[in-house]
């Protein structure tokens, strides 16, 4: 990525509890990232008590993919809007089957 020609599109932070929080960066890019196809580079996070339980990517080389809990498995990118939609029912998941707040 070629950090002068990336254009911050959102950095946003949303808090959940004193220990819960969730992180979300998405970046234009002049050339899609090594293993995607498509013009964005994103990282969203859900943290909860310092560990990242919830996470949507795409690091160089590996392309798109999704963290949920100790599973990765590869993700379906096709917009930042479904990618964001896709992201929070996944929160209110881990949520209540954690019983964290």
């Amino acid at each position: 990525m070629t950090n002068s020609r990336a254009v911050l599109l959102m950095r946003e932070r949303i808090g959940f509890s004193e220990t819960a929080f969730a992180e979300m960066v998405l970046w234009r890019v002049p050339v899609p990232v090594r293993g995607s196809v498509h013009e964005f580079k994103y990282r969203l996070a859900f943290v909860v008590g310092g560990d990242c339980v919830v996470r949507y990517d795409n690091e160089a080389g590996k392309g798109d993919h999704r963290h949920y809990g100790a599973h990765e498995t590869a993700y379906p990118f096709t917009t930042p809007t479904r990618l964001l939609a896709d992201f929070h029912p996944d929160i209110r998941r881990w949520l209540h089957a954690n019983g964290d707040s």
